[in-house]
């Protein structure tokens, strides 16, 4: 690991996201967040974007530099408002390391090609599959690694931001756009940041068996055998918010994810649930006919598939639930440039149009509908009305006990 890419010099006490779960309509709102969270970002629109910069070949761009969105000087033409300093660093250090983004999930190929496109930076792809879980486990593997399998930057469910924050395994950093992202999905010092989110859905492949409308028919005999998680979900994020989805459908709460686990535990006494961990090729095999995932995953499935197998998606009349995701730069990042480049790729319009085109809400998306910008993705995006979204406490409680319960209450091996 490079001494000079281990994060900030300063560190900063963590920072909750104290949003209030409620109900949310077609644009939600994350409400809830306290008046002197709401008074520190007024004041910080009120500044233009500052950014310390090291000069030289070798430069490296300070960790933290406080966000505003204003133009800079230097502005690379690369990004708007991004310095050509930064741009100039990262393509000197012409790698990037990512790590758990399968080409399908939120369009990151397209996202992907497009940055390696525009910047000529080759970007190293770790382990497409891995959970979040394994992101974290990734970077503490990896401290003294300057190599290849050490990963620059993470893509991580929500709930993991404030521990990697604490554990010191992130650094700071805010893109050029940082006031436009929803100020109650951030880490306030810069650590990490929401990027996307989505409803939960069945994806069935109907050649296989029907669409179930809702969570109590995968408990009939017609799902024998045929439920799956896309993730085990003592590690996938994706895979543990079923189970959370699960118990507000069930008898449970945003403060009581237990209901959750019994479901589980029932799917599998009966038979219909499928301990592995379910893929496009799974779907479209049978092996996994129905799966309980993102919306966007589902959908850009649909899509590939092109009605062989015929895929339906529906979206369940209860336990609708609405997960994010978070970026983050590891402290130990090999290429701290081209992770902070990374970064203001994907919050600058064009990344966000790319997120877009895999079904993705954005957590920029309300500047991007003021702007009216990408209007036509926009309008294609799943209704996620009625879905509700945890406070940052309540889903680490629910993780906590979902990743440390599972085997003991539902007792089957997800791999």
């Amino acid at each position: 690991m490079r001494a000079t890419g281990r994060g900030p010099s300063t560190r900063f006490e963590p920072a909750a996201v104290t949003t209030r779960a409620r109900s949310l309509g077609q644009s939600p709102t994350f409400v809830g967040a306290r008046i002197d969270e709401e008074e520190r970002v007024t004041m910080i629109r009120g500044f233009r974007r500052e950014m310390v910069l090291a000069v030289g070949a070798a430069v490296i761009v300070g960790a933290c530099s406080s966000g505003g969105g204003g133009a800079s000087s230097g502005t690379g033409a690369g990004l708007p408002n991004v310095p050509q300093t930064l741009i100039d660093a990262a393509k000197a250090e012409g790698n990037l390391s990512t790590i758990a983004l399968p080409h399908d999930w939120c369009n990151y190929g397209q996202i992907i090609d497009g940055f390696k496109a525009k910047f000529g930076i080759k970007v190293n792809e770790l382990k497409p599959d891995a959970g979040s879980g394994d992101e974290i486990e990734a970077i503490k593997a990896n401290k003294d690694n300057p190599g290849p399998q050490a990963p620059d930057v993470v893509d991580v469910g929500i709930t993991f931001g404030d521990p990697a924050k604490t554990d010191k395994l992130i650094q700071a950093y805010k893109v050029a756009t940082w006031d436009t992202i929803d100020p109650k999905l951030k880490d306030p010092d810069g650590y990490w940041y929401g990027d996307y989110y989505s409803i939960l859905t069945f994806e069935t492949n109907t050649s296989a068996t029907k669409s179930p409308a809702d969570w109590a028919d995968l408990l009939g005999p017609d799902y024998k055998n045929k439920v799956a998680l896309a993730g085990d979900p003592r590690a996938s994020s994706q895979a543990y918010n079923a189970v959370y989805a699960a118990a507000l459908a069930n008898g449970g709460s945003l403060d009581n994810a237990q209901p959750g686990l019994d479901f589980f535990k029932k799917l599998n006494d009966a038979g219909n649930f499928v301990p592995t961990i379910a893929k496009p090729g799974t779907i479209d095999t049978g092996v996994t006919p129905v799966t309980i995932r993102w919306a966007y995953n589902a959908l850009s499935h649909k899509d590939t598939a092109k009605g062989n197998p015929p895929i339906e998606v529906v979206v369940p009349k209860a336990g609708r639930f609405l997960g994010v995701y978070a970026q983050a730069i590891s402290a130990y990042a090999p290429h701290p440039n081209a992770a902070k480049l990374w970064m203001e790729y994907l919050y600058s319009d064009e990344g966000q149009a790319g997120w877009l085109k895999g079904y993705c809400h954005t957590t920029r998306l309300d500047d991007l509908k003021a702007r009216k910008v990408s209007s036509d993705l926009i309008a294609k995006l799943p209704d996620i009305t009625g879905a509700v979204y945890p406070t940052s406490a309540q889903a680490a409680k629910a993780k906590d006990l979902i990743t440390k319960q599972w085997d003991t209450v539902v007792g089957a091996n997800v791999k």
